[in-house]
């Protein structure tokens, strides 16, 4: 089987599977020769910014000296991006290798009755896999979606559950309230095992809250005064951490997104209490400033932005960020695109009511699931009397914003599907 042939299974197994439950994840695990056994895995869960915790956490923990693998999700471009071993993500052959030898361990599960594992227990498996093969010591993972049911949770014995922001997505699977979403959320708590949690709003917070002293676990909530914004200036933001541990050290992203010094304080405090003196924050620094995180607030041509922001609360904070980063006179330009299970009708409205763009053009997505270019145009129009453009296909709709940037800065958000259709085309090919 070649990589491309193992690539188009994984990708076909919704085809043919169902949803499993943990304890079908943990019988996987356990058919693989619980891989994880002894290494010391960092769990993380939220609505927005966990896959920014995660990247964070990992990089510090490297600037450490110590060995990581990191599993994340969405891809961007190419499945290997999900799986990573000390920062990089691993290679067609041992991607092909993995896949070889889960797939023969599931050939022994199903022989024995066992359903086949779902499209993400698969590449789960496949993580896990590779982390035992490379010796790493940290295992950081990203839930897939809510936590409470998610393959991920089949790890019964993490150093540290992390929450970040938490907010309104996947209604449809996780509840219609943020009180039930943050139960889910917070099903990722375990006894013994700390909990830090971003400060969120007071429903949120109190399900969290209630569910550590359930398990009678600690439970530390960073705050807004944590840490301070100072500026958002020459494609980086600068920020200020108020406990004495940092020092008076001028923290720096390489991200204009404020809401990322957030999700970095949240992954800095689960370091401050991972290795305490014995820490270093003056190579967490180093390593956070060196950081990009693709697909985030992501600059990818001269004053032109790709944002996975991908639901209202994510859209929210992106306003937020362009906002305070906005330079008098600054002119702007956004293309759009979205999927259907998502509320984008309340994006766009967020979008038209707080960031005056010279225009606004839609497109639409690859696939089944995106929303008609047309929708979208008529959903803008109800919101804004700036003129909202249409192009049907990704390239014409790239072609034009760039052929008309004319000093504007040109945001892209609404999928993280258009971030990454926009990635696999390079950028500059459309032209």
């Amino acid at each position: 089987m070649t990589y491309q042939e193992a690539v188009e299974y994984i990708l076909g197994i919704p085809k043919f599977t169902k949803k499993n439950t943990p304890g079908h994840t943990r019988e996987f695990l356990r058919y693989l020769g619980e891989p994880l056994h002894g290494k010391k895995v960092i769990h993380v869960a939220g609505t927005n910014g966990k896959g920014s915790v995660c990247v964070y956490l990992e990089a510090m923990l490297r600037a450490e000296g110590k060995t990581t693998g990191l599993f994340v999700s969405p891809h961007l471009v190419k499945i290997n991006e999900r799986i990573r071993i000390d920062g990089k993500p691993i290679c067609d052959t041992g991607f092909l290798r993995l896949f070889e030898n889960v797939r023969e361990k599931i050939g022994e599960m199903q022989r024995q009755g066992l359903p086949h594992p779902t499209f993400f227990e698969f590449l789960f498996g496949m993580a896990v896999l590779a982390f035992f093969d490379a010796g790493v010591e940290y295992v950081i993972l990203e839930t897939g979606l809510g936590g409470r049911l998610d393959a991920t949770n089949a790890v019964e014995h993490p150093l540290y559950s992390v929450l970040t922001s938490i907010g309104m997505d996947h209604r449809e699977i996780l509840g219609d309230t943020l009180e039930k979403i943050a139960a889910e959320k917070a099903g990722i708590l375990k006894p013994g095992v700390p909990v830090f949690y971003t400060d969120g709003e007071e429903i949120s917070n109190q399900v969290i809250e209630k569910r550590a002293a359930q398990l009678e676990i600690s439970c530390k909530k960073i705050g807004k005064n944590a840490f301070e914004n100072l500026e958002t200036a020459h494609k980086k933001i600068a920020f200020f951490c108020t406990n004495a541990y940092y020092g008076t050290t001028v923290w720096q992203l390489h991200n204009t997104g404020l809401y990322q010094a957030e999700n970095a304080i949240l992954a800095m405090e689960v370091m401050r209490d991972l290795f305490g003196e014995k820490g270093h924050p003056s190579l967490w620094r180093e390593a956070l400033a060196g950081l990009t995180w693709p697909g985030r607030m992501e600059e990818v041509l001269p004053d032109v932005f790709v944002d996975g922001a991908h639901n209202v609360s994510a859209v929210e904070r992106f306003v937020q960020s362009v906002c305070a980063g906005k330079e008098k006179g600054m002119r702007t330009a956004v293309l759009f695109s979205a999927v259907q299970e998502k509320e984008y009708e309340k994006m766009i409205a967020c979008l038209c009511r707080n960031l005056e763009a010279d225009f606004y053009m839609v497109t639409c997505l690859p696939g089944k699931r995106a929303v008609a270019a047309e929708k979208l145009k008529e959903v803008f129009g109800r919101y804004t009397d700036r003129p909202v453009l249409k192009k049907e296909s990704l390239q014409e709709a790239w072609n034009y914003m760039l052929a008309h940037q004319e000093g504007r800065t040109i945001y892209c958000l609404g999928s993280l599907y258009l971030a990454g259709a926009l990635k696999a085309n390079n950028f500059s090919e459309f032209q």
